[in-house]
């Protein structure tokens, strides 16, 4: 992906947040922070509040293989790990019961197709997991938002999000058929 993957991957996550809860509507999966006055009126929030570049894939080659059989490889390409809150928005139709049920059927969506791939994202995978933050990473998450009262609220990372270079260098597509002959050489081949 080139410099909009971050925005990419988090559409996508969108896309899949609305399914869940049955809209077609951006308004009802608000991104962004959770004090914007958008997010009052939301179903659900997704916030990305830490991008981190990746420890196990800095400074690795990145290999994308196209469907001609050529694969792109970028050099400085930039691995990343972004992480999201997921929460219910400040919509209470219904009230706390049924924000907890949109959010409780949002998670079960992302569990059951954690892979976001397609041609949106370049025909890359990137997981979405849910991250096992601890209540001080959710407090302090909270605290930028200190006029925001506290709600339900989960911690996903999505990785790997790459962020490449416009220089690719393109490999040829593997050799499929080879014509060597075997035998013993000098023997004359029999019609």
């Amino acid at each position: 992906m080139n410099y909009s993957g971050i925005q990419r991957v988090t559409v996508e996550i969108q896309k899949r947040l609305k399914e869940a809860i049955g809209t077609t509507s951006d308004a009802h999966v608000f991104i962004g922070p959770l004090h914007d006055d958008a997010a009052d009126d939301a179903y659900l929030v997704l916030f990305l509040y830490r991008v981190v570049p990746n420890a196990d894939l800095r400074n690795t080659l990145h290999e994308v293989p196209s469907a001609d059989g050529t694969t792109k490889v970028y050099d400085k390409s930039l691995a990343l790990d972004l992480h999201y809150i997921l929460t219910a928005g400040g919509r209470q139709d219904g009230g706390e019961r049924e924000s907890l049920e949109r959010l409780g059927r949002a998670m079960l969506a992302l569990n059951e197709r954690p892979l976001f791939t397609g041609s949106v994202l370049d025909n890359e995978s990137v997981r979405l997991t849910a991250y096992p933050g601890t209540s001080d990473e959710l407090s302090r998450v909270w605290a930028l938002f200190p006029d925001q009262n506290y709600r339900t609220s989960v911690l996903y990372l999505a990785s790997p999000v790459w962020i490449d270079p416009d220089a690719v260098r393109i490999e040829a597509p593997p050799v499929i058929i080879d014509r060597k002959r075997a035998g013993v050489i000098g023997q004359p081949r029999v019609a």
